[in-house]
């Protein structure tokens, strides 16, 4: 079973996450804040991270900048966030996060569109 970082600080959005990740087959972890993602990604090798960008103790790119200098680029991150402003998608993707999803998520599209990220193959989600 893969397992997911989930570093979100809002607690509905980290609930709804979760549990669409968690019916489709995958173990998750979950950080409230930038610095106890980090600590978490480093202790427990997530398959993939799921990084919110907005969080209050730290900007989530200082986050992936973190985690991708001591874990490298061998962890797929995935941002998802309500920060979409023109010209966000591709500077995210330039400063290194492999996908990126907008919020609100559509729960019919999120899981492919991860399942594209992490190069997974598509099955069937009516579990």
């Amino acid at each position: 079973m893969k397992t997911a970082l989930i570093i979100e600080d809002h607690p509905d959005s980290m609930v709804l996450i979760s549990r669409l990740l968690e019916k489709w087959g995958y173990r998750t972890i979950g950080a409230g804040t930038g610095r106890k993602g980090i600590e978490l990604a480093l202790q427990n090798r997530a398959d993939f991270i799921i990084l919110d960008i907005q969080l209050p103790d730290m900007d989530g790119t200082e986050v992936l900048r973190s985690i991708r200098a001591v874990l490298g680029h061998g962890t797929p991150v995935i941002a998802m966030t309500s920060y979409a402003m023109s010209g966000d998608r591709e500077r995210l993707l330039a400063a290194g996060c492999d996908g990126y999803i907008e919020k609100p998520i559509d729960p019919e599209l999120v899981l492919s569109q991860i399942r594209g990220v992490i190069g997974e193959e598509h099955e069937d989600t009516d579990r």
